[in-house]
């Protein structure tokens, strides 16, 4: 069997293809269309043609559809929807998320890019003031859209879902309901890029920051149980998690776009004690980030529209910085076309060698993986150093003189065009993927 041996550039190479230019220009226009209509509040009207997140949603879904045009219908549009309850929806409301898919070779496996359609004001119970939302979120309803025209016919193995999601400020809603679908639908989720507040480079203190964005990622996941995180623990992989994995993916990809941005990985799952639209995805176990602007301005964030001596509050497009967005954009395209053309991650990998001098890595077969990619790195290293391509059908391989106490090491599947999946972090087998000891190997080690 053919061992793939493909160089980092040859690795870059098609993401590097889809990096087409995202058009500050065309960002711009659709903020402005946003905060058009006045306010996008969940509460608000929906049957207004003109004003409310009624109106919003039904132009967000018509330039997809005209997007979808232009590509012989490569985009099907279409809404899901329910009813939630809570503190701040007291009476009910019915959450509407409006969603492109773009379906791929494998119609059950997505990679979703999102942001959150709806706006607000100081007080999160306003559905009539103005609440122009440019920043928040119109910044990552216009990447989606931009993203969806940059990658519109494409063929991907994976399925694309551009979405905007309701109900984010009445707390997650349309999230939470993008997330069940994609249970109900028993998607495989390899990705969730949620983009909120990715417009802006002048913080609350006037600094401006235009060079980097930040990705937060949690580390433990949230979905696992107490036996599995202490089963993490010992493994050593609180910084290796999926989504975890995901952060570091990303932060790859924007290195090898020229004139780009620098990513920030922040290893917690949100600013602190803050929260946003991936929360839900993570507590169904889904590989999820949040991609926000590096200088935050609150001034700007859930406000009324006013002026306080020389302080100006209120979230519109004249504070936003659309070369920016359009550089947050292309690391985003740049990462869908990435994970969407790859294969999917292996479902499990596992490590063996306790007592030993080397390090023998198995891993569960990925369907139509030309390749896998063996990753490795010292313990007291953060990014992987190390690698080792192997043919479709391999399913282990043994690191001669690497010890595996001293290593952390997983596994990704590798395309036929090069495309490289997220790597899943190897730790001790489960009862269910161990093979039986090797003859030599001692009997202890099953114990320790």
């Amino acid at each position: 069997m053919r061992v793939l041996l493909l160089a980092t550039a040859v690795l870059l190479a098609p993401v590097a293809d889809a990096q087409t230019s995202p058009s500050p220009d065309r960002l711009k226009a659709d903020v402005v269309k946003l905060v058009s209509f006045g306010t996008r509040h969940t509460l608000s009207s929906t049957t207004d043609p003109k004003r409310g997140i009624g109106a919003a949603r039904l132009w967000f879904g018509a330039e997809l559809k005209r997007i979808a045009r232009t590509c012989g219908g490569c985009i099907e549009v279409s809404e899901i929807g329910r009813s939630f309850t809570n503190d701040r929806a007291p009476n009910g409301v019915n959450i509407v998320d409006v969603l492109g898919i773009q379906p791929g070779r494998d119609p059950s496996r997505v990679v979703i890019v999102q942001g959150h359609i709806d706006s607000r004001v100081t007080d999160v119970m306003n559905a009539t003031a103005d609440a122009p939302g440019a920043n928040d979120d119109a910044s990552g309803v216009a990447l989606v859209l931009e993203a969806a025209r940059l990658l519109a016919g494409r063929k991907f193995d994976a399925t694309v879902v551009y979405a905007a999601l309701s109900g984010e400020e009445q707390g997650l809603l349309g999230a939470a309901l993008l997330a069940e679908t994609a249970r109900a639908r028993s998607w495989t989720v390899s990705a969730v890029l949620n983009n909120d507040i990715v417009g802006n480079t002048v913080g609350q203190d006037g600094t401006r920051v235009d060079d980097r964005v930040r990705v937060f990622s949690e580390g433990i996941r949230i979905s696992e149980d107490l036996p599995t995180q202490i089963t993490r623990r010992g493994n050593g992989g609180e910084d290796d998690g999926p989504s975890r994995a995901l952060a570091k993916a990303i932060d790859a990809i924007a290195a090898g776009i020229p004139g780009g941005l620098d990513v920030f990985l922040d290893r917690r799952p949100d600013r602190f004690g803050r929260g946003g639209d991936h929360e839900p995805f993570l507590q169904l176990g889904y590989p999820a980030v949040r991609l926000s602007v590096a200088a935050e301005n609150y001034d700007q964030q859930h406000q009324d529209l006013r002026r306080e001596g020389a302080r100006d509050f209120g979230d519109t497009v004249d504070k936003m910085d659309f070369p920016y967005l359009a550089k947050v954009t292309a690391i985003n395209v740049a990462t869908i076309a990435r994970l969407a053309a790859a294969s999917a991650a292996p479902g499990e990998v596992a490590l063996r060698g306790a007592l030993g001098s080397s390090t023998t890595v198995f891993w569960t077969p990925v369907p139509n993986a030309a390749g896998y990619r063996v990753r490795w790195r010292r313990n007291d290293a953060q990014d992987w150093t190390d690698k080792r391509d192997l043919p479709a059908g391999a399913t282990e391989v043994e690191l001669t003189g690497v010890i595996v106490d001293d290593i952390f090491a997983g596994v990704s599947a590798v395309s036929a065009t090069g495309e490289e999946s997220l790597v899943t972090f190897g730790g001790r087998p489960s009862r269910q993927t161990a093979p039986a000891p090797l003859p030599s190997q001692p009997r202890s080690e099953a114990g320790r």
